[in-house]
């Protein structure tokens, strides 16, 4: 797919241009500041100097991944919803792959974790089935 060429979202819904992040790598200066956040394409170049926090913060993100960063902040929905202003596009799917499993039980290879699918809730049972036997004969004990 060409840079910024256009993809169909599913149901045949028109999305945004689509970028990689090599493409949005490049955009990481004053002149030109893109970032991407949740896998969309922001352009914030004309928001840099209206930053609550300064335009530093945004420089220091531009031309990456910013997601984290800006779930970290813990923004507001007033800004949530002002970043729909900045939208340019999407991040090409290939590229969404190398953002990485936020969640700690799935490897990066996509598969899910042996001590947090099975180990540690076999154990938990275990402890508890260890538990309940302990109480219930000190109980009949007493």
């Amino acid at each position: 797919m060409e840079p910024g060429q256009r993809a169909e979202a599913a149901g045949g819904a028109e999305a945004g241009p689509v970028f990689t992040l090599e493409e949005v790598g490049k955009r990481n200066s004053s002149s030109e500041a893109w970032f991407v956040i949740h896998g969309r394409v922001y352009d914030v170049t004309r928001f840099l100097e209206e930053h609550p926090g300064g335009e530093e913060v945004l420089l220091e993100q531009a031309g990456s991944d910013a997601t984290e960063s800006f779930e970290d902040v813990g923004h507001s929905s007033d800004a949530r919803e002002m970043l729909k202003q900045y939208y340019i596009g999407e991040i090409h799917p290939h590229d969404r792959k190398k953002e990485g499993s936020k969640n700690p039980s799935v490897t990066s290879s996509g598969q899910s974790s042996f001590w947090s699918t099975w180990l540690i809730p076999v154990f938990g049972a275990l402890v508890l089935g260890l538990m309940y036997r302990y109480y219930m004969l000190d109980g009949r004990s007493s």
